[in-house]
């Protein structure tokens, strides 16, 4: 069966897709002193770096940025026999990614990244890190595989011996006690759901998170997080930054939307896709063995819709695919109504997935909504599968059932079925 699109809105073109925005989603911070206040306004700034034939770099903090005298040392892979005999295992200083593959022979050069992976020269010595791992936000597959690489990582490859735990997430830093990691306390945690230091939305306090980083001399802070956690721990390097501190604050992306620029996959997303598969599936079924039956599947991925897509592509028993990407509308010539219609007459049945992030201005608009924002400043989305669920129905006499399905919580999915 072949995925049929609807006719797109005639609307404005969705706004594209931001790297990152450098604006403090924690307000509250703000109440804990100029410290907090003085570091949101530098996270506003970016680190542009300008070229010939219109080349820029959006260059990452550094700390040389603020320690221009900074020393540096031979990196420690140089003595390792599994990666000194690759040839050019290191990568160059000047190496950048472009933002757009595709560009004509007249354009600019455009937006470029620095490129990620070791360096000849590193900025600490094995035996003076202090390292911190936190997870923060909801949960995501492949959590504990992170931690698990991060700690042998810095013990076997870099000769790290000293890395701890912050469990709870941000608030784990200043009000409960780190737990000590190593590559046997980590050993098996890949073979587990969830997140083994623990994690929460909310509780970013700047000054007392960099006060703990001081106070335990925590000189390498791994933030593995979503949105609204990489946005706190831009602020807490420029409260670093502030303070002068020799402390490298790392963000670690954590989306199983798999909505970040220039990055290939994150970690999460295969795992979404493949429980989204088993929901569509059971969707299909449903609506096959009842008369006039459509199967609606909400998947997540908040304001994109690669979830959706790429379930789709790979399940064909899907007839309707709405994302977030693509507007749509319900009535008229081309609406998802007039296509339903004749979709169930054609076949007698129908499944459609639809991104969490579809239609929210439709909604909205029928609703009178006014938007409001979860504990991590991220925009709480109306239910969109509930919402078209119930439009259908009023328009046409159908069973439709409705799955909502949650794959972010853990490896295998939630799945609630219900007969509108």
């Amino acid at each position: 069966m072949e995925a049929v699109g609807v006719t797109p809105a005639p609307v404005a073109a969705p706004e594209k897709k931001k790297l990152l925005d450098l604006k403090d989603p924690f307000p509250a911070a703000a109440n804990s002193g100029a410290k907090a206040s003085s570091a949101s306004k530098w996270a506003t700034k970016k680190k542009l770096v300008g070229g010939d034939a219109g080349y820029v770099l959006e260059d990452v903090p550094h700390l040389t940025d603020y320690m221009p005298q900074l020393p540096t040392y031979p990196n420690p892979l140089q003595d390792n026999p599994a990666y000194s005999v690759v040839k050019q295992y290191f990568v160059n200083p000047d190496d950048t990614v472009t933002q757009k593959i595709v560009v004509h022979k007249t354009s600019a050069r455009g937006t470029h990244f620095r490129r990620a992976g070791p360096r000849q020269r590193v900025y600490f010595q094995s035996d003076e890190v202090n390292a911190a791992i936190v997870t923060c936000g909801g949960l995501c597959p492949g959590l504990n595989t992170v931690i698990r690489e991060l700690v042998c990582g810095l013990y076997d490859m870099y000769g790290v011996s000293s890395v701890v735990g912050i469990e709870g997430g941000y608030k784990g830093f200043y009000s409960k006690n780190t737990v000590a990691l190593t590559p046997k306390s980590v050993n098996d945690i890949h073979k587990r759901g969830g997140t083994v230091l623990g994690t929460s939305r909310g509780g970013h306090d700047t000054a007392k998170i960099v006060d703990c980083l001081q106070d335990r001399g925590i000189n390498q802070v791994y933030i593995i997080g979503g949105d609204g956690t990489q946005k706190g721990a831009s602020v807490i390097y420029e409260e670093v930054r502030r303070r002068g501190l020799k402390c490298s604050v790392v963000g670690v992306p954590k989306t199983i939307d798999n909505d970040i620029a220039v990055i290939d996959k994150s970690f999460g997303f295969d795992t979404a896709v493949e429980e989204a598969q088993r929901a569509i599936n059971a969707a299909h079924v449903e609506a096959e063995s009842a008369e006039n039956g459509i199967g609606v599947v909400k998947l997540m991925g908040r304001n994109s819709g690669f979830i959706a897509m790429y379930a789709t592509l790979a399940s064909r028993d899907v007839d309707c695919c709405l994302i977030p990407e693509s507007p749509f509308y319900l009535e008229g010539k081309g609406g998802l109504l007039e296509f339903v219609e004749r979709r169930l007459k054609d076949n007698g049945h129908m499944v459609i997935v639809v991104a969490e992030g579809a239609g929210q201005d439709l909604i909205a608009r029928s609703m009178n909504f006014v938007d409001t924002q979860d504990a991590s400043g991220n925009k709480l989305l109306l239910d969109v599968g509930l919402w078209l669920s119930q439009k259908i129905k009023v328009r046409l006499v159908v069973q439709t059932f409705c799955l909502i399905v949650n794959v972010g919580t853990e490896t295998s999915s939630t799945i609630q079925l219900a007969m509108l």
